[in-house]
């Protein structure tokens, strides 16, 4: 595995590791998961503070691994829609406090990933950027994801930010609710971790219950209404004017054609 984890007092301190700028690909999954699997066995009670390294939290998917794959087979689309999706779940559902300590670039995928953390708190940067700009590039923006973030935010600003797909400041972001507070990046990881010992330790059954008591209504939205329409996810991602727009963007980003 190669996220790291690292115990501060009784808190977990996850740092995502799987390449420079933490693009979500097939080995960002499996790191994800060996990592909780990692924290279920060795750390059980353990609040969790999720970070990146340098100035990246995550970029998101890795355009030259999914874009290819959207132009390809339905059923290889579903296939990784559902993959993703337990990697979201995973993280969403946790039974332990999850902070997200954004320390720079959260986009796409990367704000979903702190959008599913029970906290967030992100860098007084002017230079970090955090946004969903999936359907700006071609991506529908999963029913499942949606709803997590309506959850999240609250549904005015998930349904702004998944639709017209801005990037904002961090001072912006705090100021519409997609972080909770806004800390200098030296003091960043301390104050996610004073955040993650708030639950007193002999609470964490409470606080577990609480938060399914709390998501109960977004899971059986997921399960009712997301995953049914969650099937024509792969049709809308591989449209023509779909991959239009990805070989669109993917030229844009690279200065070159693309290959698929």
């Amino acid at each position: 595995m190669s996220w790291r984890i690292e115990r501060r007092g009784r808190v977990a301190v996850v740092t995502m590791t799987t390449n420079p700028v933490n693009a979500q690909n097939r080995a960002f999954f499996a790191d994800l998961h060996e990592a909780f699997d990692r924290l279920q066995r060795d750390h059980p009670d353990s609040p969790v503070v999720l970070t990146g390294t340098g100035k990246r939290f995550s970029a998101g998917l890795d355009l030259g691994e999914h874009f290819p794959l959207f132009a390809g087979d339905q059923e290889a689309i579903a296939s990784w829609l559902r993959d993703y999706r337990a990697t979201n779940m995973r993280l969403f559902t946790y039974p332990r406090p999850t902070v997200a300590a954004v320390n720079g670039h959260a986009l796409a995928g990367g704000l979903l990933t702190a959008g599913v953390c029970d906290y967030r708190l992100a860098v007084t940067d002017d230079e970090a950027r955090l946004g969903l700009n999936e359907v700006r590039i071609g991506v529908p923006m999963a029913a499942v994801w949606v709803r997590m973030l309506a959850y999240a935010w609250g549904e005015p600003v998930a349904g702004r930010t998944c639709l017209r797909g801005e990037v904002f400041s961090p001072a912006r972001a705090h100021e519409l609710g997609l972080v909770h507070e806004l800390v200098p990046s030296h003091d960043l990881l301390d104050r996610a971790i004073a955040v993650a010992e708030l639950t007193p330790e002999d609470c964490l059954d409470a606080y577990a219950f609480t938060k399914r008591a709390n998501q109960a209504a977004v899971l059986r939205d997921i399960e009712d209404l997301s995953d049914p329409l969650d099937k024509e996810f792969p049709a809308a991602v591989s449209s023509a004017d779909s991959r239009d727009a990805h070989r669109r963007y993917w030229h844009q980003l690279k200065n070159s054609a693309p290959s698929w």
